[in-house]
């Protein structure tokens, strides 16, 4: 049997129930959290309305991920996803780090989530602790997650439906708002009454560009339901580009919205309380239409952690099955659910109450640490990405129903983008260097894991031959 057949088999057991319609809505569910609903205030704050291009340098690494990572996934649908073509493709510790770094992100992801639902709770209920809702919220989750992978696929359909309803409905508002429907136009002056449509020059622009990739981090999710689809060969490709273009627009079309109809200083803000959502409705004076706005945001944020926790829980698995993680976290369900696995990466939950209890920028912190290490995953699928082509096509096989376009150069400026975005982190004091910190050391803790587990039997080379 042949290596990449072997990692393909061992991940076999997950039930295969996932519908296209569902593969679609799971990967809104998990790219449309709270990066653009509490999120995209921060990038206001750097950007001002500069922010759209932000938005859409962030959007164009996103679609080069995507499309390498889909044309892998159609070709390999396995849990594992790009933790599987890591090792496939590159090597076995490139396997092993790629796994853990993801799953370890999306933890503290998740824990970021339900800090967030904890500070959108505090519109109602300023005097109650954020780590109460933390962790109440997180409990309610964790639950639907390990009961099985079909009621994981309805919960998720129908919460991320209802975020997507709330979008369209803002952006109907928001249309009424600028063209004067029904009341006097506002327009655009906005987009440049405050210090122009750049107020703080490109360099605010490419700060935005950090809160934007966080806000894109998740639509990875397609891939790895691929593992539990039901047409893998028809449902990745067509729910991958579906989920492109309605997150461009939901992203480009609200921001772009907001900034009209509302002074940016109004919305954007380095210190997160409140959603610029909210603050929108808030400015207007719509007190109703402002609590129901929140009252959404609570759902999509319920949303994000749902999906962020079946990516890792599937994640922790891939692993478990692979010998990286003991034995005992690779075990389904009767319903065929990972439960172990989704009860240890729960663990995220467990850190955000913690930190909110000590700090009250908790939701800053976490958010800084999950796109460190959400950046390193990106960059490993390219990576595995420019392998796995080369390989690929000398093996002879027919052509994957995805094809990334103009290869390697997508690829290659990819990869220059998600660099510069960590140097720029990197030399950021205020808040982003916690997250290269934090990767760094995760790095190099999983580098010395892996050396004493494994030791001289590490593999250097790709699993696959040519």
């Amino acid at each position: 049997m042949n290596d990449d057949k072997k990692i393909m088999d061992r991940e076999q057991g997950l039930a295969r129930t996932l519908t296209q319609r569902q593969l679609t809505m799971i990967g809104l569910g998990g790219a449309i959290g709270t990066g653009l609903f509490m999120g995209s205030g921060i990038a206001i704050g750097y950007a001002g309305p500069g922010v759209l291009l932000s938005y859409l340098i962030a959007a164009v690494i996103a679609v080069v991920m995507m499309y390498s990572l889909s044309e892998m996934a159609v070709a390999h649908p396995t849990a594992g996803s790009f933790g599987t073509y890591a090792e496939l493709y590159l090597n076995r510790w490139a396997g092993f780090v790629v796994r853990f770094t993801y799953w370890a992100a999306q933890s503290i992801a998740i824990g970021g989530e339900a800090v967030a639902i904890g500070l959108y709770m505090s519109f109602w209920f300023p005097d109650i602790p954020v780590w109460m809702w933390t962790t109440g919220f997180g409990a309610a989750i964790i639950y639907a997650n390990a009961r099985s992978v079909s009621t994981f696929g309805s919960l998720e359909y129908w919460l991320s439906t209802i975020k997507i309803f709330a979008i369209c409905a803002f952006i109907v508002f928001g249309l009424a708002v600028v063209f004067g429907i029904g009341r006097p136009a506002v327009g655009f002056d906005h987009y440049t009454a405050h210090d122009g449509f750049i107020p703080h020059g490109f360099w605010g622009v490419w700060m935005g560009v950090l809160i934007a990739i966080f806000s894109f981090y998740g639509i990875e999710i397609i891939a790895v339901t691929a593992g539990e689809a039901a047409d893998p060969a028809k449902a990745v490709p067509r729910a991958m580009r579906t989920m492109i273009a309605r997150l461009v627009l939901f992203y480009v079309l609200s921001l772009g919205i907001m900034l009209a109809v509302v002074p940016w200083p109004e919305t954007g803000a380095k210190e997160v309380a409140h959603s610029p959502f909210v603050k929108v409705f808030t400015f207007f004076d719509f007190r109703y239409a402002a609590a129901a706005m929140n009252l959404v945001l609570i759902s999509a944020a319920l949303s994000s952690m749902n999906a962020n926790l079946y990516l890792c829980s599937r994640m922790l698995f891939s692993l478990a099955r692979a010998g990286l993680a003991p034995a005992a976290i690779g075990t389904l369900s009767a319903s065929g659910a990972p439960v172990a696995a989704i009860g240890v990466s729960s663990i995220g939950v467990g850190i955000a109450v913690l930190t909110s209890v000590f700090s009250p920028v908790a939701y800053g912190y976490l958010f800084g640490v999950a796109l460190g290490g959400g950046i390193l995953v990106w960059l490993m699928i390219l990576l595995s990405h420019l392998s796995f082509r080369k390989t690929w096509e000398k093996s002879g096989k027919a052509r994957s129903a995805v094809h990334a376009p103009w290869f390697p150069w997508l690829q290659y400026l990819g990869i220059f983008l998600l660099v510069a975005v960590l140097v720029t982190m990197a030399f950021d004091t205020e808040f982003w260097n916690v997250g290269v910190i934090s990767a760094s050391v995760w790095l190099a803790f999983l580098s010395g894991v892996y050396v004493l587990k494994f030791g001289a039997r590490r593999q250097k080379a790709p699993l696959v031959k040519t």
